[in-house]
């Protein structure tokens, strides 16, 4: 039953060329039963990282967001997002760090990492990327972090520094991308939550940053 159905793709296909109140009102019960397939997918995904990792976002339900837009202050109009996604919440302060779907054919990835580190954060971050610049670059290995990036040298910091790359980031990502034939194979959700678990030690490298100061003593 955990197994996402190609109808939940199609109708994110259809609902992209008839983005309208209209069309969708018509089409409401395919909605239904599409979205009750992806709280079906995020259950099954939930009690497999659980296995794990532990998380405070209590039901897959719970882990969706919204399909319908708001475009209150957006110069694109169309009140329907054309995909499915949802997010989970490590539990307590001293797991940080958080998990994300994306399901949309053709464009379907998981994602974890940090959206939008606080300032104090932040400064912890670059000062432990200045002076352990090896131990990063030992956690990612061949993983490419992703994020948006400032685009020159943060304050304090000079242009030509070595680690310059990661000093930029704004944020601190990583992603893996699917096939439409590898999302709507059974057993996505355990392919996707070994997705998850191969980027767990970036969470408890960051983890282990943001709860230390620079002598490794607990803030």
């Amino acid at each position: 039953m955990a197994t996402l159905k190609k109808e939940s793709l199609s109708f994110l296909k259809s609902l992209s060329k008839n983005n309208n109140r209209e069309w969708f009102n018509t089409h409401k019960q395919d909605y239904l039963k599409a979205h009750e397939n992806l709280i079906e997918f995020s259950d099954a995904l939930l009690k497999e990282m659980n296995r794990h990792d532990h998380i405070e976002t209590p039901s897959g339900k719970k882990s969706l967001f919204r399909i319908y837009r708001d475009i209150r202050f957006s110069k694109e109009k169309t009140p329907y997002n054309t995909h499915w996604n949802g997010g989970f919440k490590r539990a307590t302060k001293k797991l940080r760090g958080s998990y994300y779907y994306y399901i949309s054919s053709g464009k379907s990835f998981v994602m974890c990492g940090f959206w939008g580190p606080e300032s104090n954060d932040m400064q912890r971050i670059r000062q432990d990327i200045d002076v352990n610049f090896n131990d990063w670059k030992k956690i990612l290995g061949k993983k490419r972090l992703i994020g948006e990036q400032l685009s020159s040298a943060p304050r304090g910091f000079r242009k030509d520094h070595p680690a310059i790359k990661l000093l930029r980031h704004k944020q601190f990502l990583l992603k893996h991308t699917f096939t439409d034939a590898e999302v709507l194979a059974p057993g996505f959700y355990k392919k996707a939550n070994q997705a998850f678990k191969k980027m767990r030690p970036f969470l408890d490298f960051m983890r282990e940053l943001l709860t230390t100061n620079l002598n490794g003593e607990p803030l």
